[in-house]
Protein backbone atom coordinates (compact mmCIF):
# COMPACT_ATOMS: atom_id res chain seq x y z
CA UNK A 1 0.00 0.00 0.00
CA UNK A 2 1.09 3.52 -0.74
CA UNK A 3 0.87 6.04 2.08
CA UNK A 4 -0.65 9.34 0.98
CA UNK A 5 0.45 12.53 2.72
CA UNK A 6 -1.57 15.71 3.21
CA UNK A 7 0.23 18.46 5.09
CA UNK A 8 -1.50 20.84 7.50
CA UNK A 9 -2.11 24.35 6.18
CA UNK A 10 -1.15 25.94 9.47
CA UNK A 11 1.21 24.61 12.12
CA UNK A 12 0.84 24.81 15.88
CA UNK A 13 3.16 26.70 18.17
CA UNK A 14 5.48 24.28 19.96
CA UNK A 15 5.44 24.32 23.77
CA UNK A 16 8.68 24.94 25.64
CA UNK A 17 10.36 21.73 26.77
CA UNK A 18 10.22 22.96 30.36
CA UNK A 19 6.41 23.32 30.12
CA UNK A 20 5.74 19.74 29.08
CA UNK A 21 3.61 17.54 31.27
CA UNK A 22 2.15 14.31 29.93
CA UNK A 23 -0.49 13.86 27.24
CA UNK A 24 -1.46 17.54 26.94
CA UNK A 25 0.04 18.68 23.63
CA UNK A 26 -0.35 16.99 20.22
CA UNK A 27 1.53 17.40 16.97
CA UNK A 28 0.32 18.73 13.62
CA UNK A 29 -0.22 15.40 11.86
CA UNK A 30 -1.50 11.89 12.51
CA UNK A 31 -1.64 8.58 10.68
CA UNK A 32 -4.98 6.98 9.77
CA UNK A 33 -5.95 3.70 8.12
CA UNK A 34 -9.27 1.86 7.75
CA UNK A 35 -10.43 -1.75 7.67
CA UNK A 36 -13.41 -3.55 6.19
CA UNK A 37 -13.83 -7.23 5.27
CA UNK A 38 -13.89 -6.52 1.53
CA UNK A 39 -10.70 -4.43 1.28
CA UNK A 40 -8.84 -5.41 4.44
CA UNK A 41 -6.63 -2.65 5.84
CA UNK A 42 -6.64 0.16 3.28
CA UNK A 43 -6.32 3.90 2.64
CA UNK A 44 -3.19 4.52 4.75
CA UNK A 45 -2.65 8.25 5.07
CA UNK A 46 -0.82 10.93 6.98
CA UNK A 47 -3.00 13.98 7.41
CA UNK A 48 -3.56 16.93 9.74
CA UNK A 49 -4.33 16.02 13.36
CA UNK A 50 -8.04 16.41 13.92
CA UNK A 51 -11.28 14.97 15.32
CA UNK A 52 -12.69 11.60 14.33
CA UNK A 53 -16.28 11.77 13.11
CA UNK A 54 -18.45 9.03 14.62
CA UNK A 55 -22.02 7.90 14.48
CA UNK A 56 -23.57 7.84 17.97
CA UNK A 57 -24.03 4.09 17.53
CA UNK A 58 -20.33 3.45 16.78
CA UNK A 59 -19.54 0.18 18.53
CA UNK A 60 -16.43 1.31 20.39
CA UNK A 61 -18.56 3.79 22.33
CA UNK A 62 -20.89 1.06 23.57
CA UNK A 63 -18.83 -2.12 23.86
CA UNK A 64 -15.29 -0.86 24.47
CA UNK A 65 -13.63 -2.72 21.58
CA UNK A 66 -10.45 -0.63 21.61
CA UNK A 67 -6.74 -1.34 21.99
CA UNK A 68 -3.68 0.87 22.03
CA UNK A 69 0.06 0.99 22.55
CA UNK A 70 2.54 3.44 24.02
CA UNK A 71 6.12 3.98 22.92
CA UNK A 72 8.51 6.91 22.59
CA UNK A 73 10.86 8.69 20.22
CA UNK A 74 13.98 10.29 21.69
CA UNK A 75 16.33 13.01 20.50
CA UNK A 76 20.03 12.26 20.93
CA UNK A 77 22.69 14.83 21.79
CA UNK A 78 23.64 14.95 18.10
CA UNK A 79 20.04 15.77 17.12
CA UNK A 80 19.17 12.34 15.72
CA UNK A 81 15.76 10.80 16.44
CA UNK A 82 15.42 7.18 17.56
CA UNK A 83 12.80 4.73 18.77
CA UNK A 84 13.08 2.25 21.63
CA UNK A 85 11.88 -1.30 20.85
CA UNK A 86 9.04 -0.29 18.47
CA UNK A 87 8.81 -3.78 16.96
CA UNK A 88 7.97 -5.21 20.38
CA UNK A 89 5.19 -2.68 20.87
CA UNK A 90 3.69 -3.42 17.45
CA UNK A 91 3.86 -7.15 18.10
CA UNK A 92 2.04 -6.61 21.40
CA UNK A 93 -0.56 -4.47 19.59
CA UNK A 94 -1.40 -7.47 17.40
CA UNK A 95 -1.51 -9.71 20.48
CA UNK A 96 -4.04 -7.36 22.06
CA UNK A 97 -5.96 -7.20 18.79
CA UNK A 98 -6.23 -10.97 18.65
CA UNK A 99 -7.82 -11.00 22.12
CA UNK A 100 -10.29 -8.27 21.08
CA UNK A 101 -11.21 -10.03 17.79
CA UNK A 102 -9.52 -7.40 15.62
CA UNK A 103 -7.84 -7.94 12.22
CA UNK A 104 -4.07 -8.29 12.27
CA UNK A 105 -1.83 -5.43 11.20
CA UNK A 106 1.26 -5.78 9.00
CA UNK A 107 3.85 -4.80 11.62
CA UNK A 108 6.56 -3.94 9.09
CA UNK A 109 4.20 -1.67 7.18
CA UNK A 110 3.04 0.08 10.37
CA UNK A 111 6.65 0.67 11.40
CA UNK A 112 7.31 2.17 7.95
CA UNK A 113 4.26 4.42 8.37
CA UNK A 114 5.36 5.47 11.84
CA UNK A 115 8.84 6.36 10.60
CA UNK A 116 7.31 8.52 7.85
CA UNK A 117 5.06 10.27 10.33
CA UNK A 118 7.95 10.88 12.72
CA UNK A 119 10.10 12.25 9.94
CA UNK A 120 7.40 14.83 9.16
CA UNK A 121 7.11 15.71 12.86
CA UNK A 122 10.84 15.68 13.70
CA UNK A 123 10.73 19.21 15.08
CA UNK A 124 8.19 18.09 17.68
CA UNK A 125 10.63 15.76 19.42
CA UNK A 126 11.79 17.73 22.49
CA UNK A 127 15.49 17.90 23.32
CA UNK A 128 15.61 18.59 27.07
CA UNK A 129 16.78 15.71 29.25
CA UNK A 130 13.86 13.57 30.42
CA UNK A 131 11.55 14.64 27.58
CA UNK A 132 10.45 12.60 24.57
CA UNK A 133 7.75 12.26 21.93
CA UNK A 134 5.09 9.85 23.14
CA UNK A 135 3.52 7.69 20.42
CA UNK A 136 -0.01 6.32 20.75
CA UNK A 137 -1.09 3.73 18.11
CA UNK A 138 -4.77 2.83 18.54
CA UNK A 139 -7.42 0.60 16.95
CA UNK A 140 -11.13 1.19 17.53
CA UNK A 141 -14.28 -0.61 16.34
CA UNK A 142 -16.27 1.58 13.94
CA UNK A 143 -19.44 -0.30 12.95
CA UNK A 144 -22.55 1.84 13.50
CA UNK A 145 -24.43 -0.96 15.26
CA UNK A 146 -26.10 -1.60 18.59
CA UNK A 147 -25.68 -5.30 19.33
CA UNK A 148 -23.10 -7.35 21.17
CA UNK A 149 -20.66 -8.76 18.62
CA UNK A 150 -17.23 -7.88 17.30
CA UNK A 151 -17.17 -5.07 14.78
CA UNK A 152 -16.66 -5.64 11.05
CA UNK A 153 -14.90 -2.31 10.47
CA UNK A 154 -12.05 -0.56 12.27
CA UNK A 155 -9.96 2.58 12.35
CA UNK A 156 -6.26 2.47 13.13
CA UNK A 157 -4.54 5.73 13.99
CA UNK A 158 -1.30 7.03 15.46
CA UNK A 159 -1.09 10.31 17.34
CA UNK A 160 2.03 11.95 18.80
CA UNK A 161 2.50 13.99 21.96
CA UNK A 162 5.64 15.74 23.27
CA UNK A 163 5.94 14.84 26.96
CA UNK A 164 7.94 15.33 30.13
CA UNK A 165 7.72 13.24 33.30
CA UNK A 166 4.64 11.01 33.66
CA UNK A 167 4.24 11.43 37.43
CA UNK A 168 4.28 14.85 39.13
CA UNK A 169 7.02 13.47 41.40
CA UNK A 170 9.30 12.93 38.37
CA UNK A 171 11.91 10.38 39.44
CA UNK A 172 11.20 10.93 43.14
CA UNK A 173 9.60 7.93 44.90
CA UNK A 174 5.83 7.58 44.62
CA UNK A 175 3.35 6.45 47.27
CA UNK A 176 1.32 3.31 46.51
CA UNK A 177 -2.02 2.21 47.97
CA UNK A 178 -2.97 -1.49 47.95
CA UNK A 179 -6.67 -2.14 47.41
CA UNK A 180 -8.48 -5.27 48.59
CA UNK A 181 -11.90 -4.03 47.46
CA UNK A 182 -11.32 -3.61 43.73
CA UNK A 183 -9.54 -5.54 40.98
CA UNK A 184 -8.17 -4.48 37.61
CA UNK A 185 -8.40 -7.81 35.76
CA UNK A 186 -8.76 -11.56 36.25
CA UNK A 187 -7.16 -14.56 34.60
CA UNK A 188 -9.26 -15.64 31.63
CA UNK A 189 -10.23 -12.02 30.89
CA UNK A 190 -8.34 -9.43 28.90
CA UNK A 191 -5.83 -8.37 31.56
CA UNK A 192 -2.87 -9.21 29.31
CA UNK A 193 -4.24 -7.02 26.50
CA UNK A 194 -3.63 -3.29 26.36
CA UNK A 195 -7.31 -2.49 26.02
CA UNK A 196 -9.32 0.50 27.13
CA UNK A 197 -11.58 -1.42 29.52
CA UNK A 198 -8.68 -2.47 31.76
CA UNK A 199 -7.90 1.17 32.41
CA UNK A 200 -11.54 2.14 32.90
CA UNK A 201 -11.69 -0.55 35.60
CA UNK A 202 -8.81 1.12 37.43
CA UNK A 203 -10.18 4.64 37.63
CA UNK A 204 -12.37 4.51 40.72
CA UNK A 205 -9.80 2.90 43.00
CA UNK A 206 -7.14 5.25 41.66
CA UNK A 207 -9.33 8.22 42.53
CA UNK A 208 -9.73 6.88 46.06
CA UNK A 209 -5.97 6.46 46.34
CA UNK A 210 -5.33 9.99 45.09
CA UNK A 211 -7.75 11.45 47.64
CA UNK A 212 -5.77 9.69 50.37
CA UNK A 213 -2.48 11.13 49.10
CA UNK A 214 -1.27 8.12 47.08
CA UNK A 215 -0.09 8.30 43.49
CA UNK A 216 -1.09 4.86 42.25
CA UNK A 217 -2.90 1.65 43.16
CA UNK A 218 -1.20 -1.70 43.65
CA UNK A 219 -3.52 -4.33 42.20
CA UNK A 220 -3.84 -7.78 43.72
CA UNK A 221 -5.04 -10.86 41.84
CA UNK A 222 -8.76 -10.99 41.15
CA UNK A 223 -9.32 -14.46 42.61
CA UNK A 224 -7.70 -14.59 46.04
CA UNK A 225 -6.91 -10.87 46.49
CA UNK A 226 -3.55 -12.01 47.73
CA UNK A 227 -0.89 -11.90 45.02
CA UNK A 228 0.60 -8.68 43.64
CA UNK A 229 -0.04 -8.10 39.94
CA UNK A 230 0.54 -4.54 38.69
CA UNK A 231 0.76 -0.95 39.88
CA UNK A 232 -1.34 1.55 37.96
CA UNK A 233 0.18 1.81 34.50
CA UNK A 234 3.32 -0.12 35.45
CA UNK A 235 4.72 -3.56 36.10
CA UNK A 236 6.23 -3.90 39.57
CA UNK A 237 9.56 -5.20 40.93
CA UNK A 238 10.78 -6.04 44.44
CA UNK A 239 14.45 -6.27 45.38
CA UNK A 240 14.37 -8.75 48.26
CA UNK A 241 17.72 -9.90 49.57
CA UNK A 242 19.82 -10.61 46.51
CA UNK A 243 16.87 -11.42 44.22
CA UNK A 244 14.88 -9.17 41.93
CA UNK A 245 11.32 -10.50 42.01
CA UNK A 246 8.48 -9.55 39.68
CA UNK A 247 5.02 -11.14 39.31
CA UNK A 248 4.94 -13.85 36.67
CA UNK A 249 2.89 -13.26 33.53
CA UNK A 250 -0.34 -15.11 34.22
CA UNK A 251 -2.72 -13.83 31.51
CA UNK A 252 -4.01 -11.00 33.71
CA UNK A 253 -0.76 -8.99 33.72
CA UNK A 254 0.44 -6.87 30.81
CA UNK A 255 3.69 -8.10 29.28
CA UNK A 256 5.56 -4.81 29.57
CA UNK A 257 8.29 -3.93 27.08
CA UNK A 258 10.11 -1.98 29.78
CA UNK A 259 9.56 -4.91 32.16
CA UNK A 260 11.38 -7.16 29.72
CA UNK A 261 14.15 -4.57 29.34
CA UNK A 262 14.63 -4.43 33.12
CA UNK A 263 14.86 -8.21 33.32
CA UNK A 264 17.45 -8.37 30.53
CA UNK A 265 19.57 -5.57 32.02
CA UNK A 266 19.46 -7.02 35.53
CA UNK A 267 20.45 -10.47 34.30
CA UNK A 268 23.35 -8.97 32.33
CA UNK A 269 24.64 -7.51 35.63
CA UNK A 270 24.58 -10.96 37.24
CA UNK A 271 21.45 -10.28 39.31
CA UNK A 272 19.14 -13.22 40.00
CA UNK A 273 15.75 -12.35 38.50
CA UNK A 274 12.73 -14.39 39.56
CA UNK A 275 9.33 -14.26 37.88
CA UNK A 276 6.80 -15.83 40.24
CA UNK A 277 3.76 -15.24 42.39
CA UNK A 278 4.50 -12.89 45.27
CA UNK A 279 1.89 -12.08 47.88
CA UNK A 280 1.49 -8.70 49.52
CA UNK A 281 1.98 -10.45 52.87
CA UNK A 282 5.37 -11.70 51.67
CA UNK A 283 6.32 -8.13 50.72
CA UNK A 284 5.39 -6.89 54.20
CA UNK A 285 7.23 -9.80 55.86
CA UNK A 286 10.34 -8.98 53.84
CA UNK A 287 10.07 -5.40 55.02
CA UNK A 288 9.75 -6.51 58.66
CA UNK A 289 12.86 -8.70 58.36
CA UNK A 290 14.87 -5.96 56.66
CA UNK A 291 15.17 -7.96 53.42
CA UNK A 292 13.04 -5.62 51.29
CA UNK A 293 15.63 -3.28 49.82
CA UNK A 294 13.79 -1.58 46.95
CA UNK A 295 10.46 -1.46 45.15
CA UNK A 296 9.96 0.16 41.74
CA UNK A 297 7.63 0.15 38.78
CA UNK A 298 8.51 -0.02 35.10
CA UNK A 299 6.67 1.24 32.04
CA UNK A 300 7.04 3.24 28.86
CA UNK A 301 5.57 6.40 30.35
CA UNK A 302 7.57 6.55 33.58
CA UNK A 303 10.47 4.26 32.52
CA UNK A 304 11.46 3.44 36.13
CA UNK A 305 9.40 4.76 39.04
CA UNK A 306 10.79 4.16 42.56
CA UNK A 307 8.25 3.40 45.28
CA UNK A 308 8.83 5.12 48.62
CA UNK A 309 5.76 4.06 50.58
CA UNK A 310 3.14 1.30 50.43
CA UNK A 311 -0.13 1.25 52.38
CA UNK A 312 -2.01 -2.02 52.87
CA UNK A 313 -4.87 -2.72 55.28
CA UNK A 314 -4.23 0.55 57.06
CA UNK A 315 -0.52 -0.09 57.63
CA UNK A 316 2.00 2.02 55.73
CA UNK A 317 5.61 0.98 55.27
CA UNK A 318 8.53 3.03 54.01
CA UNK A 319 10.89 1.37 51.57
CA UNK A 320 14.46 1.90 52.76
CA UNK A 321 14.73 5.49 53.88
CA UNK A 322 12.05 6.60 51.42
CA UNK A 323 14.52 7.89 48.83
CA UNK A 324 15.49 6.52 45.42
CA UNK A 325 17.36 3.22 45.72
CA UNK A 326 20.68 2.67 44.00
CA UNK A 327 19.43 -0.28 41.95
CA UNK A 328 16.42 1.61 40.55
CA UNK A 329 18.65 4.60 39.85
CA UNK A 330 21.12 2.45 37.89
CA UNK A 331 18.31 0.88 35.86
CA UNK A 332 16.82 4.28 35.12
CA UNK A 333 20.15 5.79 34.07
CA UNK A 334 21.19 2.81 31.94
CA UNK A 335 17.84 2.64 30.15
CA UNK A 336 17.81 6.38 29.55
CA UNK A 337 21.37 6.27 28.23
CA UNK A 338 20.35 3.64 25.67
CA UNK A 339 17.15 5.49 24.74
CA UNK A 340 18.96 8.81 24.26
CA UNK A 341 21.91 7.27 22.43
CA UNK A 342 24.47 8.03 25.14
CA UNK A 343 25.68 4.45 25.36
CA UNK A 344 25.98 1.47 23.05
CA UNK A 345 22.82 -0.49 22.35
CA UNK A 346 24.05 -4.06 22.66
CA UNK A 347 20.50 -5.49 22.59
CA UNK A 348 19.42 -4.19 19.16
CA UNK A 349 16.60 -2.23 20.81
CA UNK A 350 17.06 1.07 18.97
CA UNK A 351 15.49 1.89 15.60
CA UNK A 352 16.70 5.19 14.09
CA UNK A 353 14.28 7.55 12.36
CA UNK A 354 15.96 8.32 9.02
CA UNK A 355 15.88 11.87 7.75
CA UNK A 356 14.41 12.06 4.26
Amino acid sequence: MEITIKKADTLKKHPEDSALGFGTFFTDHMFNMDYNPEEGWHNPRIEPYGPLEMDPSTMVLHYGQAIFEGLKAYKTESGEIQLFRPKDNLKRLNTSGHMLCMPELDEEFILEALLKLLNIERDWVPAESGTSLYIRPTIIATDPYIGLRSSHTYRFFIILSPVGAYYPEGFDPVKIWVTTDYVRAVRGGVGQAKTAGNYAASLYATELANKDGYTQVMWLDGVELKYVEEVGSMNIFFLIGDELITPELNRSILSGVTRNSVIKLAKSWGVTVVERKISIDEVYAAHSSGELKEVFGSGTAAVISPVGNIKYNGKEITIGDGSVGSFAAKLFNDLMDIQYGKTEDSYNWIVPVPSV
